[in-house]
């Protein structure tokens, strides 16, 4: 295995931190006739982009991000005279706009798209009919509950919108609050509207029809069913399926590119779009361009959890701009329904960044929530032997049932059971026979206990990271169960999967159980929907999986979507680490629905208090036109 590297000339002396793709862009620069400055701010723009921001300030207090030196007023200049650089009016490679942010061409015109699609939906809004309205929400409301009001609020500023966000931290009700609108816009629609609803992860689309479906049973029947003239309209709403939006867009992999447009559009009158902060520039536009102009599309989501992965903060830049505008086609929702007050108490002082307000958060929330600084190696494998072996105690592993084998009896009367065995004739299954064991409720009951305990990393790799922490979970896991340490396939194996397989309809995020059933036969159960819309689930062969890794430690990022009874938030022992921030210690407790542990060192939670995500790029500047539009009358 040969040593060298071959670089390009001059490639030695470029920042160490910059990948391939950031050295390619500067080399193409220099080939193309640019010059030496623009190739290095070219570069260093590649890296920001990698890392999430659409644009590289080059001055101001912003500049400097991720290592580029700030440049002076006469470098800028020179950069906009170059034939390459633009200011935006024509296509060229970059853009360097009136606030001296440097980007690359797609980025700026993701932007000026989305600002211009954002300006002419609140531009097509309709007029409502106050009294109407006002009917419709005593049906929807019958109790005038002071704690509801914001969502009442929600459901009455969407009607006649051609885009709608609704904000919220968890337990805020964002779906409960949907359910009703949907009621709402259908009941004033002039026909029935086709209702579609997807979200960026298959995970995440699953969550949000199990909600809807449980919001739906609840007006159906009981003391909270609505009268009979609203039933048809309930029933129209969706609760089989739900669309990722790579499907919803129609992604076409070879060509990469989605096959939804403008010229072929979104078939639906109501597009309903859940986790909208998971989605980064590319994806709202080609969203934007894809739903119809007199069609209706309602975002829903957390602006202060992560940002995607990808460029862009946009529901974040998005609910800022229209908060600021005070425009009525946003409403957060501020007041949480969960049971257990001290944990939003303790989330609300991570989402300010309040320190103080955080300990006091604390100690008053123990036992639910606990601080355990983890320092080292040692503290660290500690820590996961004792979460391993928790989970081990979990019914994680029940044997299943097959759907061939004859029903096993379990009677109090043996002799009435086995007359028939015992006089030879053939056996037929007696009113002492319990009906036969479902594999797949089985599945999921293990499924959902999963769901009891979840170790959430901000790191992926590293001795702190998701990979190395679910294998010495399962190293532990393997021990409490009497496995040998070599094997890769076994009863309760949790497995993430991390590329989509849109045959299998298995999408990244997605989270199987392995399980056995009598004869020993390994299977991979995943939650999925029964024919009559009940929770259920499927079975796959590990051998048939896409990508995959382990589950029992996942990345806060892979968390987004989810709840778990039990969460543990691991922060790596370094301040200094740039992964550290607001959103994510946010994001991560935040996942927690009974009890959260928090293991960081006290100095490390500080520095990521102190670090909100901002992410450059112009979309909020964009944007202020757009929110600034005043709404038509009524």
């Amino acid at each position: 295995m040969s040593l060298y590297r071959f670089l390009r000339d001059g490639e030695a002396d470029l920042p160490e931190v910059w990948r391939p793709l950031d050295r390619a862009l500067s080399h193409w620069v220099r080939v193309h006739g640019g010059s030496e400055l623009l190739a290095d701010v070219a570069g260093w723009a590649s890296l920001a982009d990698g890392l999430g921001d659409a644009a590289l300030p080059l001055a101001g207090e912003d500049a400097g991000r991720h290592g580029m030196p700030a440049l002076s007023a006469a470098q800028i200049d020179t950069l906009r005279r170059e034939p390459l650089v633009g200011d935006g009016q024509a296509l060229v490679p970059f853009v360097i706009d009136a606030q001296a942010r440097f980007a690359l061409w797609r980025n700026h015109a993701h932007e000026v798209a989305i600002a211009s699609r954002v300006e002419q939906r609140r531009g097509a809004a309709a007029a409502a009919d106050p009294a109407a309205v006002a009917a419709d929400l005593a049906v929807l409301f019958p109790r005038d509950e002071p704690a509801a009001q914001r969502q009442r609020d929600a459901v009455a500023a969407a009607v006649g919108r051609r885009l709608f966000v609704l904000t919220g931290g968890p337990g805020t009700g964002k779906t409960t609050t949907v359910l009703r609108l949907l009621l709402m816009l259908q009941r004033r629609a002039p026909s029935p509207p086709l209702i579609q609803l997807a979200a960026p992860t298959g995970k995440a689309a699953q969550r949000l029809l199990q909600s809807l479906r449980g919001g739906k049973a609840a007006l159906q029947s009981g003391a909270a069913a609505l009268p009979a003239d609203w039933q048809p309209l309930l029933a129209q709403i969706p609760e089989h399926e739900a669309l990722t939006l790579h499907r919803l867009l129609g992604f076409d992999p070879r060509r990469n590119r989605f096959t939804r447009g403008r010229s072929r559009p979104v078939a639906a009158d109501i597009v309903v779009i859940d986790e909208a902060s998971m989605m980064d520039l590319a994806m709202l536009r080609s969203l934007l361009d894809a739903v119809r102009d007199d069609a209706t599309l309602i975002l829903l989501g957390d602006a202060d959890q992560l940002t995607s992965v990808a460029a862009g903060s946009v529901l974040m830049d998005l609910v800022a701009a229209l908060e600021r505008a005070r425009a009525p086609e946003l409403v957060r929702l501020e007041h949480s329904f969960r049971a257990q007050r001290e944990l939003v108490a303790l989330n609300q002082a991570v989402r300010v960044g309040d320190g103080v307000a955080l300990d006091a958060a604390l100690a008053a929330a123990a036992p639910r929530a606990v601080l355990r600084p983890i320092a080292d190696a040692a503290a660290l494998r500690a820590f996961v032997r004792q979460w391993a072996m928790a989970l081990a105690a979990l019914p994680l592993r029940p044997t299943l049932a097959d759907r061939h084998d004859p029903p096993v009896s379990d009677t109090n009367e043996p002799a009435l059971a086995d007359a028939g065995r015992g006089a030879g004739l053939p056996y037929q299954a007696s009113l002492f026979d319990p009906p036969p064991a479902d594999p797949a409720r089985q599945a999921l009951g293990a499924l959902q206990a999963l769901t009891q305990r979840q170790l959430l990393c901000a790191l992926r790799e590293d001795s702190f990271g998701a990979l190395a922490l679910n294998a010495a979970i399962e190293a532990e896991l393997k021990l409490q169960w009497n496995l040998a340490p070599e094997t890769v396939w076994y009863a309760g194996r949790a497995v993430l999967i991390t590329r989509n397989d849109y045959g299998q309809r298995l999408f990244n995020g997605d989270i199987g159980l392995c399980l056995a059933d009598a004869n020993g036969r390994l299977r991979v159960w995943f939650e999925a929907s029964a024919a009559d819309g009940e929770a259920s689930a499927r079975a796959l062969s590990p051998d048939s999986l896409p990508a995959h890794e382990g589950a029992f430690a996942i990345t806060v990022h892979k968390s987004q979507g989810s709840e778990y009874a039990h969460a543990a938030v691991l922060l790596p022992p370094d301040p200094a680490q740039r992964i550290l921030s607001r959103q994510l210690l946010y994001t991560g407790l935040s996942r927690a629905k009974h009890r959260v542990e928090i293991c960081a060192l006290p100095e490390v939670i500080t520095a990521a208090l102190a670090q909100p995500i901002r992410r450059a790029g112009g979309l909020a500047a964009k944007l202020e036109p757009a929110a600034a539009t005043p709404p038509p009358a009524g």
